[in-house]
């Protein structure tokens, strides 16, 4: 009889283990388990932003990755996937690498010349504070038991260096003209592959109301002191199902936020983000509020990276042992290009709270109707 038996890597050789068994296994079977870095990074002045990001799904033999520009309402993206037992030990897909150059400080994205979009890039990401976990995110199906949610995740706020070339041309990128920030999450994730067929699990969007938002915001003081507000709500028919607040502090200190109340405004047409407010519960009756603004026009829309599904694909979905496409939106603020790629987007805001400024990245899907927002139904996409 034949055995199944578990395979050595590399990594194998690293005291890091965490269970019986080797690196090419995680320690559960769900296809949704997932391991996944992003990076949203933009010039200061709002001119350009890139985005890309890789995901590891174990239990689909898969590895995939995206990357783009934002430019004014212009969107390139170039997309990659492959077979993960193809090459374990590379954090890369096609033509986009990641390198880890100081950990928990500091890594490198880079985006070769290919034969899908003109854009390329080499972009150093170094952390201006320590890199903060979030709350875990565990959530179950609202209509079952199962879990559909046990997710871990950090983020880092990052100056950044290096170059990125569109249609030919050559942008400098320099630490103190460019922001951005960074994550690393892992574990169960919503949203991985298609529905089962035979499983009745019915879609977590087909809701009357839904809102979310997740907003990393690093602020400066006079006196060159910083810090980080971050936040991550959920909320689902009038119920929040998810928060996670904290204030960041240089030593790595994080003091909790227990709520948030925003007073925000929203494009009717295509949802995108206005500006606003948000004031954070700091409990014992204390609040803060932030003032954010949008910095571009648009911010890079994160459907054609797969979030929610694009045209036909999906995160973790296999395609292939070797796959690589893109495209590019001339003009994505239009509700024809909008309702393609989905609301959600990394919008680049600038913050401030009391004399303090800074930057963040705010992403939102507002879905159903919204009187406060001056949202209708019949204008809900998602």
């Amino acid at each position: 009889m034949r055995h199944s038996q578990q395979k050595l890597i590399p990594a194998d050789e690293l005291l890091c283990h965490q269970s019986a068994e080797t690196f090419a296994t995680v320690g559960q079977a769900d296809v949704s388990w997932t391991e996944r870095l992003w990076a949203s990074l933009f010039a200061r002045d709002g001119s350009l932003q890139v985005d890309c990001g890789l995901g590891k799904y174990h239990n689909r033999n898969v590895v995939e990755c995206f990357a783009g520009t934002s430019r004014g309402t212009e969107q390139i993206t170039v997309r990659a996937s492959r077979a993960l037992d193809d090459d374990p030990e590379r954090i890369g897909v096609g033509p986009l690498d990641y390198e880890v150059i100081e950990p928990l400080k500091a890594v490198r994205w880079t985006l070769a010349e290919n034969e899908v979009q003109p854009i390329s890039f080499d972009l150093t990401v170094t952390g201006v504070l320590p890199p903060f976990l979030e709350v875990k995110d565990a959530q179950r199906e609202q209509v079952s038991m199962r879990v559909q949610s046990d997710l871990l995740r950090y983020h880092q706020p990052a100056t950044v260096r290096g170059w990125v070339r569109v249609d030919g041309e050559r942008v400098e990128v320099r630490d103190e003209e460019w922001f951005g920030f960074r994550d690393h999450s892992w574990g169960v994730r919503m949203d991985v592959g298609d529905n089962p067929p035979d499983v009745y699990r019915p879609q977590r969007m087909d809701v009357s109301d839904f809102i979310l938002t997740w907003s990393p915001m690093w602020l400066q003081r006079p006196d060159g002191t910083t810090y980080e507000l971050h936040h991550y709500l959920q909320w689902v028919d009038g119920e929040v199902v998810y928060f996670s607040g904290f204030d960041n502090q240089p030593d790595g200190t994080q003091l909790p936020l227990h709520g948030m109340r925003d007073e925000l405004r929203y494009d009717p047409v295509n949802r995108r983000l206005l500006g606003g407010s948000l004031t954070f519960d700091c409990g014992w009756g204390e609040t803060r509020t932030v003032e954010i603004e949008p910095v571009s026009d648009t911010g890079f829309h994160l459907g054609p990276a797969l979030y929610f599904g694009y045209k036909g694909q999906r995160h973790g979905q296999w395609r292939g042992r070797k796959h690589l496409d893109g495209e590019r939106y001339a003009d994505i603020s239009t509700l024809e290009a909008v309702q393609e790629a989905h609301q959600l987007r990394d919008c680049v805001i600038r913050v401030r709270e009391g004399d303090a400024v800074g930057y963040g990245i705010f992403e939102s899907i507002i879905i159903g109707e919204h009187p406060r927002y001056g949202l209708t139904r019949e204008s809900s996409f998602l």
